[in-house]
């Protein structure tokens, strides 16, 4: 089998060393070509190259879950295909969630003995993936499609996101502890807390107005805060469609309610209550508010939208597993 290794050298948890021993293993089991990222979007580069060769099998992304973002929407540049080559990930980031999801050790060192495994037993599995656009008819109709792995976020949640990439800009590490100081600091400075501008939009149905925060869930649990899951969509599956948590207050004692219910979220309840919109296995919707706002697919900022079209795409890229 020859195969390309996307590796981020700036992963938060692998050094230069466990990178070495984790190339070499990967060798000794196929022919690989070996790149190292040199610039934001180098793997959706990379991913894109290999979905265009003739004789790359497999593509492993070691790295965080911005690295494996980027090489699937390389992979799936032109749609997916039955062709292209399969996916492996080699957790190297400070949360992983999509390998986590996929039930992958999350030490490096583990998870590529399980891919090496899955290799030898031709252990596979097709997964389903979201897709977000601009809507048409909107001033963000150009912003072209993209596709996320295990969730995307716009409003509050997409706000936390980009306070996070400008800690981490100035040199923060990317800790846990970072994500709860930033929580914090987007819910003081949230201007829309107590009447949110989101609408969603799905055919053949009323629209859901006035939401502050909208997760969009193509997978369970939505992250982790250490080695605890958190279940904002307990539902969500890689074999459905994409799922849906909505909140239209963020009071004091609404924050504390939902902060205390996704902390014991479980694969049986999320969170609940009056402001509270779960939906399950959608395959098309719209998300828009009048003032712009915050999104963020797999955890990357992208900016600020004012309306964003999902799509889920069942059946979208084949996993080594």
């Amino acid at each position: 089998m020859r195969a390309l290794l996307v590796v981020n050298p700036a992963a938060t948890t692998t050094s230069a060393r466990t990178r070495d021993v984790l190339i070499h293993a990967l060798a000794s089991e196929m022919k690989l070509e070996v790149v190292t990222t040199e610039y934001r979007g180098h793997a959706r580069d990379l991913g894109r190259q290999a979905a265009q060769s003739k004789d790359i099998e497999l593509v492993v992304a070691l790295g965080g879950d911005g690295t494996v973002n980027e090489v699937v929407n390389g992979l799936l540049h032109e749609g997916p295909d039955s062709a292209l080559p399969g996916l492996a990930v080699v957790p190297g980031g400070s949360t992983n969630v999509f390998a986590r999801a996929l039930g992958l050790p999350n030490d490096p060192v583990e998870a590529t003995g399980a891919l090496l495994d899955a290799l030898r037993t031709g252990s596979e599995r097709t997964v389903g993936l979201g897709l977000a656009a601009g809507t048409p008819g909107t001033e963000d109709e150009a912003v072209p499609a993209r596709w996320f792995t295990f969730c995307a976020g716009y409003g509050f949640d997409a706000g936390v996101v980009g306070r996070v990439e400008q800690q981490r800009e100035r040199g923060k590490r990317s800790t846990h502890a970072l994500y709860v100081r930033q929580v914090v600091r987007q819910f003081l400075d949230e201007p829309r807390r107590r009447h949110g501008s989101i609408t969603l939009e799905r055919p053949g149905e009323d629209p859901v107005t006035d939401l502050v925060l909208s997760i969009v869930g193509n997978t369970s649990p939505w992250t982790y805060l250490g080695n605890r899951p958190l279940y904002a969509s307990p539902q969500a599956s890689f074999d459905t469609g994409l799922d849906i948590l909505g909140l239209s207050k963020l009071s004091t004692p609404a924050v504390t309610r939902y902060a205390t219910q996704l902390l014991t979220s479980s694969p049986e309840r999320g969170p609940h209550g009056k402001h509270a919109l779960s939906l399950h296995d959608l395959t098309d919707f719209t998300l828009h508010s009048k003032a712009p706002l915050p999104f963020q697919m797999d955890g990357d900022h992208l900016g600020l939208r004012t309306s964003v079209t999902f799509t889920g795409v069942r059946r979208a890229l084949r996993v080594i597993v």
